[in-house]
């Protein structure tokens, strides 16, 4: 049903009022530089009333080049690619990307791991390998690897999935297992593929015979997939698309009724069950928005409808382009997702000359699912200079911290960080790529990725995508002030 523009007003000044105030993450406002600033009431005071900043402190360089951690942290690398190898004794594959980390037996830690191949085998050294029961197409170079972390520091790895395109971000389950998202719809028959790709697949990290005989979702639509979340008390599907020409959609799945979530049930899914359709949004007037880059300021709340797309499988036309001008949104780089306060928080990475609204280098939506809102939470103004330290662009991955407030991962130009925004509004570092994999003229660093937290908090997990970098980082960590 959609919304009246009375039921928009009323939930428009809940949603206005409800999450500045409660959550974990509350109102964040922005990075250094940002659009519409939100300054906090107060500033930031110890715990003997003194000014301070927020974080952990100034960045220390690190003396092998690697990762540059506040003093007081350390990191451990946990795969490498090219240089630790698999149970089966190949190298771990490269291009890690979207990681989640579930809580496995005894004090072990499991993650899936992404990695982040697109297109054909033979153009990646360490392609995921094609683990007999695990593969869906084999011409394809992509997959997940299940890393174990046992308590006493000992590392095994495996594979999940194999054989899939471009495993870009994802999401974890609330029954413990990940989502894996292929952002690549090529067909059968094209760039040497055997099996049509742009779906979401199931990986169980309890279970390897879970994961014999890959499935696509169909359900969840084929399209350039990006990041995933689940809503366990409704059961829906929300879904970001990464995407340009046009730019991609938010998307929700409902489920069929009676369907009720757990382990291997999306794999029993018909391709056509449940609906899956994509937001609409609108002002507090009423009025249609056809982009969220004409979001300017920090707070802006949008109703949305959600409309459905006519044909999920893009049979003869891509998903994206299926709805007639003026009936849904649209949103540049739509990347990662995390589910927490009650909504999901959705990024988009930035907007320029492909959107029609203000250019920005990064945003972060909340959608609330019980108001059907979207609501501005962080945004981030153009980046003047990406080589500079301290000024932020191109978030991707995030997470919530269990400290408080959000970790970022930056995919961006120039320097690269992990960053954390505090609940009041306020960024800083907490890590920084130091691995040049350019030149010393040009140096070059890559993004940051997987970013996730230990079940226990006390271990944050992130990763650098090229050459394929797992990291462990331990340190003081304490609930943020602000």
């Amino acid at each position: 049903m959609p919304l009246s523009r009375r039921d928009f007003t009323a939930r428009t000044v809940a949603a206005g009022a409800g999450v500045a105030l409660t959550g974990t993450v509350g109102a964040l406002a922005t990075a250094p530089g940002a659009l519409a600033a939100e300054e906090s009431s107060s500033a930031l005071r110890d715990e003997h009333g003194r000014p301070c900043e927020p974080g952990y402190g100034p960045l220390i360089p690190d003396p092998k080049g690697i990762l540059a951690l506040p003093a007081g942290f350390s990191y451990r690398i946990i795969t490498h690619s090219g240089v630790t190898r698999l149970e089966s004794g190949e190298f771990t594959p490269s291009h890690h990307d979207g990681t989640a980390a579930f809580a496995g037996p005894r004090g072990v830690t499991l993650l899936v791991n992404n990695h982040e191949l697109k297109g054909a085998r033979a153009k990646w050294p360490h392609p995921v390998p094609l683990t007999e029961g695990l593969v869906y197409d084999p011409a394809a170079a992509g997959g997940c690897t299940v890393v174990e972390v046992r308590r006493g520091g000992e590392v095994a790895e495996w594979v999940g999935i194999a054989g899939t395109s471009t495993n870009c971000a994802g999401g974890a389950t609330a029954w413990g297992t990940w989502l894996t998202c292929e952002e690549n719809t090529d067909r059968a028959g094209r760039n040497g593929m055997t099996k049509d790709h742009g779906y979401v697949f199931e990986v169980d990290p309890h279970d390897r015979r879970a994961n014999l005989d890959p499935r696509p979702v169909k359900a969840f639509g084929r399209y350039e997939h990006e990041a995933v979340v689940i809503d366990p008390h409704r059961g829906h599907a929300y879904l970001t698309e990464d995407a340009s020409g046009p730019n991609g959609l938010l998307y929700r799945w409902t489920p069929p009724r009676g369907f009720e979530h757990g382990r291997g049930k999306l794999r029993t899914l018909a391709d056509d069950a449940g609906v899956l359709q994509a937001a609409k949004c609108f002002d507090k007037y009423g009025r249609f928005v056809d982009d969220l880059s004409r979001a300017t300021k920090i707070g802006t709340v949008y109703g949305v409808d959600w409309v459905d797309v006519p044909d999920r499988d893009a049979r003869t036309v891509p998903t994206r382009q299926q709805f007639p001008q003026g009936t849904i949104t649209r949103g540049r780089k739509l990347e990662g997702m995390w589910w927490a306060d009650g909504g999901a928080y959705v990024v988009s990475s930035f907007a320029r000359e492909e959107s029609p609204g203000t250019p920005h280098d990064g945003a972060v939506w909340f959608y609330d699912p019980k108001r059907r809102t979207l609501r501005l939470t962080v945004l981030f103004g153009v980046n003047a200079d990406p080589a500079a330290e301290g000024a932020y662009d191109g978030p991707d991955n995030i997470t919530v911290s269990p400290y408080g407030g959000l970790v970022v991962a930056e995919d961006g130009s120039g320097v690269q960080h992990l960053l954390g925004a505090t609940e009041s509004g306020r960024t800083y570092p907490l890590a920084r790529n130091e691995l040049n994999i350019g030149t010393a003229e040009e140096p070059e660093y890559s993004e940051f990725t997987g970013v996730c937290f230990a079940p226990d908090g006390r271990t944050l997990f992130a990763n650098f995508q090229d050459p394929g970098i797992m990291f462990a980082i331990t340190g003081p960590w304490r609930r943020t002030r602000g």
